[in-house]
């Protein structure tokens, strides 16, 4: 298979090239810059798979793809790399696209070249086709969620929320300057808000993932979390699998204890 890696960090670049060279699968291996220095070279040469950074200057991978779509050029198998896992890895996970976090490991970008061989092209272009819309608003960092409050539109950021609680038919959005009561279904408001890092914590909370700062189990077999503002929540046993999401990796310790 030939692979184009895309990525404006050399760092990123080389490690990249290092664990492709150890694959005997590999018949031809291309590097760009960038976006822009892709773009040339897929309209010259078709590659089977693209390890495709996301942000970088002039265009995102994002937009290469839109390009490629739009130029009628065939899509290769699609392995995004990211360091936004808060923001990318919902949107990835429900639309089954590959995808690997930086700082990667050779294992997991191994395991995601073999995913992206096993798929078919008709795959990869409904799969693409549904996410981009999606991961191109997560990515945005313009991305806001509007709340009436007292009878004004007000729009925010949702990443500025530190949790979200029930209270009967109205939901408390927690900001570090402040909270604001609406009117609405916390279990609506979950799964806006999944894709940008909140976990489900109780059946009557959520917390944004990127504000959660200890958590520490309790004799009833429940976990009591503390957000980076001070606020503590406990983590029902319903929800607490969750919380392995809060970390992208675990060190002196294992999140199978919260299986």
């Amino acid at each position: 298979m030939r692979v184009l890696v895309v990525d404006d960090e050399p760092l990123a670049r080389n490690a990249l090239e290092t664990e492709l060279h150890a694959r005997k699968d590999i018949e031809e291996i291309g590097v760009a810059v960038d976006a822009v220095d892709a773009l040339d070279k897929l309209q010259k040469k078709d590659y089977d798979v693209l390890l495709l950074d996301i942000r970088m200057p002039e265009m995102s991978g994002i937009e290469l793809v839109d390009r490629l779509k739009k130029l009628g050029r065939p899509i290769p198998a699609i392995i995004f790399v990211t360091a936004h896992h808060e923001h990318a890895l919902a949107a990835f996970e429900k639309h089954a696209i590959d995808y690997v976090l930086k700082p990667f490991s050779a294992e997991r970008v191994h395991e995601a070249l073999d995913v992206a061989l096993r798929r078919s092209s008709a795959e990869r272009a409904a799969a693409l086709l549904h996410a981009l819309p999606q991961i191109q608003t997560l990515i945005s960092k313009n991305a806001k969620m509007a709340i009436k409050v007292e009878g004004r539109i007000l729009f925010i950021d949702p990443t500025e929320v530190v949790a979200v609680e029930a209270q009967g038919n109205y939901v408390l959005l927690q900001r570090p300057a402040g909270s604001y009561l609406l009117r609405g279904l916390i279990s609506a408001l979950a799964e806006k808000l999944k894709p940008y890092g909140f976990l489900r914590i109780h059946r009557s909370v959520i917390v944004n993932s990127a504000c959660v700062q200890e958590i520490h189990p309790c004799d009833t077999g429940e976990y009591m979390l503390r957000t980076r503002n001070g606020k503590e929540y406990t983590v029902s046993r319903t929800y607490k699998s969750n919380l392995k999401n809060i970390a992208q990796f675990w060190v002196g310790t294992d999140a199978m204890i919260l299986e």
